[in-house]
């Protein structure tokens, strides 16, 4: 009998344009797929270029413990392993970006002696810094899930950017499937600590389509508490000397073609 293997990919952030070509030699060489993607479009992708490809998805469901569905999705990926098939782990953007079962996956594989490695993919960090125009190297960079930051109370440097995953799900530890902001309060009196109530808030979503445009709006941090935030949107803020210009793609969520229900991203 073969040995089984497992290669984790990322499939980016819009379907199908940003599958890098190791990624797509992975999925088109394993003998099982499996994946997790934020639409259908990318879905369709995964499909065309390999047969088997079997969506991680159903594992989900409203209410249950996160750290369950990771752990089912962990031992689903390594079912097929452990009866020596080579497997592939297709995970929306940068599957080691919020990408709890992925890094789970790879693990456990080696722990138990298979062959497993990972293969980086574009982030939705990837397109946060393009579609914005900011650069990191010019003052840092800070990047916290928004329940660790409110809970942990992490030092901030207030003259680099600060990047918030999962706005919607403070407080949180269950699956989410739609926006929830009952604790967005908890988060806009911690972020009042460090700024002043006029500072501008991005609220960032990429979009998920190939000739899509990505979703920017932008409020003061007064306005944040009472504002409805989508379900894969990132806050940032940035120091005023480098305050995040309108790119010419960006437009309110308002405007944008509405995107297949999806759940919340990876998480710890």
């Amino acid at each position: 009998m073969f040995r089984g293997s497992l290669t984790v990919v990322g499939t980016g952030i819009r379907a199908g344009v940003q599958l890098t070509l190791e990624a797509r030699s992975a999925i088109e060489r394993a003998e099982r797929v499996l994946f997790l993607v934020a639409e259908p479009t990318a879905a369709g992708a995964i499909r065309r270029l390999n047969a088997t490809a079997e969506p991680l998805d159903e594992l989900y469901e409203p209410g249950a413990d996160r750290r369950a569905v990771y752990d089912a999705m962990v031992e689903r990926i390594l079912a097929p392993v452990r009866a020596g098939r080579s497997v592939c782990a297709a995970f929306y953007g940068h599957p080691g970006i919020f990408g709890t079962p992925a890094h789970g996956a790879v693990r456990q594989a080696r722990l138990e002696g298979f062959e497993a490695e990972m293969l980086p993919g574009v982030s939705a960090l990837d397109c946060l810094f393009a579609d914005l125009g900011l650069d990191p190297g010019s003052g840092g960079c800070h990047c916290y899930e928004a329940t660790s930051f409110v809970m942990r109370r992490p030092p901030v440097d207030t003259g680099a950017i600060l990047i918030l995953w999962q706005p919607i799900a403070v407080g949180r530890r269950d699956v989410v499937t739609e926006a929830d902001l009952a604790d967005v309060t908890l988060l806009v009196a911690r972020l009042g600590e460090l700024y002043p109530a006029e500072q501008e808030v991005i609220c960032y979503e990429a979009s998920p389509y190939p000739v899509g445009k990505a979703s920017v709006t932008r409020m003061r941090l007064s306005k944040l508490a009472g504002k409805a935030i989508a379900p894969l949107a990132t806050l940032v803020i940035c120091p005023p000397d480098q305050a995040a210009g309108a790119p010419a793609q960006a437009h309110s969520s308002s405007d944008r073609a509405p995107a297949a229900p999806t759940t919340l991203p990876l998480a710890e």
